[in-house]
């Protein structure tokens, strides 16, 4: 019953698009504060609920803000990345999974992807399989970590805290500039600037 209650949590912070703690800081304090279950296990709940609720947020970024509320030059410019994602599949998996390894919060990275209306099935394996083996890791170094450094949970938390606006200050930013660069620029010109406003759009 606690890991169903875990994957709900999981699940949860996934589906949310901004402001929720990244899904490694709340499987590590699970392990901080439970002996009862591993690591492995914990792992593994986690990146079940963690991809399930990132495909959740893509499908739902497509389903409602790319058909309700993205203007016409906006998807214009979305779908050139879409183009060209459709004829690098392979490196988009590999970008994916590496992606999954690190310890960043990809809510905006689902939410980016859910906008491009591509086949979700193409990042869920990859996605998964990266998020199994970071959360093994990072949940370990965490409990690591705490016992060398004799930490209390109060200064844990305070560490994961610090650690979550950090990350959610550059995401916003991350945000920003994803949305102003013109990408039909880019990807032709290899030139970076910024979308410029057209009539209707």
């Amino acid at each position: 019953m606690e890991l169903v209650v875990l994957f709900l949590v999981v699940y949860t912070l996934n589906v949310m698009p901004a402001l929720a703690p990244p899904t490694w800081m709340v499987l590590s304090l699970v392990g901080l504060n439970s002996e009862r279950v591993s690591v492995p296990v914990l792992a593994l709940v986690g990146a079940s609920g963690a991809t399930l609720g990132r495909l959740t947020l893509a499908k739902l970024s497509r389903v409602i803000i790319r058909s309700r509320f993205l203007s016409e030059g906006t998807r214009r410019n979305v779908d050139v990345i879409k183009e060209q994602l459709e004829h690098r599949r392979a490196a988009t998996v590999g970008s994916f999974f590496l992606y999954a390894l690190g310890p960043f919060p990809s809510n905006y990275l689902f939410i980016a992807y859910g906008l491009t209306a591509l086949d979700l099935s193409l990042i869920a394996i990859p996605f998964f399989a990266g998020r199994l083996v970071s959360y093994n890791f990072l949940v370990f170094s965490a409990a690591a970590a705490r016992k060398h450094l004799q930490l209390d949970e109060a200064e844990t938390q305070s560490y994961f805290g610090a650690y979550f606006v950090v990350t959610q200050i550059l995401l916003l930013g991350f945000v920003y500039v994803f949305a102003k660069i013109d990408w039909r620029v880019l990807f032709a010109e290899k030139k970076l600037r910024w979308q410029r406003k057209q009539a209707g759009a």
